[in-house]
């Protein structure tokens, strides 16, 4: 091992012991040693394992760049004032990813106010991603509500984001706002995937028709929430294997019955959520849970 990666290994032993629920207490050095063994069990039984807490603990960012052990990385700028703001010091590892898989411990080289620099140490092939995609199909709701739905989303492991413009959504994007709101959803979707732990970000398409959305030829099952459907999601979810699924949700008032019929028309299954209503951004989010609940990836 070379003096530089020695002295990495000896900064993460450094500071405070780390104590859990059950009495043990373990030093950052042996919580990466547990991390390993954890990833030698996972390539060997198949079976997944579960991020230590000194990851969870470790700042994320989302670096859009190729990534490689020992090459040095000038963070983006926002990346850069934001170790700079809370006073990240040199030695200080934090956990990179750049969307294509996998993660990669770095160690602080340089900060300043303005830029910063860290070396990648080791790579974490670990992934957290559902067994089956999930798209999200949601008509556009009012307000800010588009930005919580996708940020959830994404935490409960949605593949693909397609937002929708039906006859009843109140908000109505020309095409310069939609590109403004598509590239802010973007961000929610960097800060959604930097918190919960994926490694790979939601495919966010472009907003389109929902007449046009329907009449693309899909080779996933399509599922459309409605209140007046006899079968529940959780019920057909329960005698159908895990498979990629795209959620039709509509907006506040739902969906009109011209566009049901259209969707029936298309070949979109419909389901419900149950005997309550719910609203257009509790619906989709739920209807994931489900999904996860009866497929497995919660």
């Amino acid at each position: 091992m070379k003096d530089d990666d020695a002295a990495f290994f000896v900064r993460l032993r450094r500071p405070a012991k780390r104590k859990f629920a059950c009495g043990l207490t373990l030093h950052r050095y042996d919580c990466f040693i547990m991390y390993f063994l954890r990833l030698l069990w996972f390539s060997s039984t198949g079976q997944p394992s579960h991020c230590p807490p000194e990851l969870i603990c470790m700042p994320r960012f989302f670096i859009p760049q190729t990534l490689a052990i020992g090459q040095l990385v000038a963070l983006p700028a926002a990346v850069a004032h934001h170790v700079f703001v809370v006073r990240l010091q040199i030695g200080d590892t934090i956990q990179l990813f750049n969307g294509a898989g996998g993660s990669y411990i770095a160690s602080l080289t340089e900060i300043a106010k303005k830029n910063a620099t860290a070396e990648i140490k080791v790579f974490l092939p670990e992934e957290v991603e559902l067994p089956y995609s999930l798209t999200l199909a949601q008509a556009l709701p009012e307000g800010s509500k588009m930005d919580w739905i996708i940020e959830k989303a994404m935490e409960l492991g949605a593949a693909g984001i397609q937002p929708l413009a039906a006859q009843r959504c109140v908000v109505r994007l020309s095409s310069e706002r939609a590109e403004k709101r598509i590239a802010h959803w973007e961000a929610v979707i960097i800060a959604a995937a930097e918190q919960c732990g994926r490694n790979r970000l939601a495919h966010l398409a472009p907003l389109m028709d929902i007449s046009k959305w329907l009449a693309q030829q899909d080779m996933h099952k399509r599922i459309m929430l409605s209140p007046r459907a006899e079968l529940s999601l959780a019920d057909w979810a329960r005698h159908q294997p895990p498979q990629a699924v795209s959620l039709l949700i509509g907006p506040e008032g739902g969906l009109t019955d011209e566009e049901e019929t259209m969707a029936e028309r298309h070949g979109v299954l419909s389901l419900s959520m149950g005997p309550r209503i719910l609203r257009t951004e509790t619906a989709g989010l739920a209807a994931i849970a489900t999904l996860n609940a009866a497929w497995g990836g919660m």
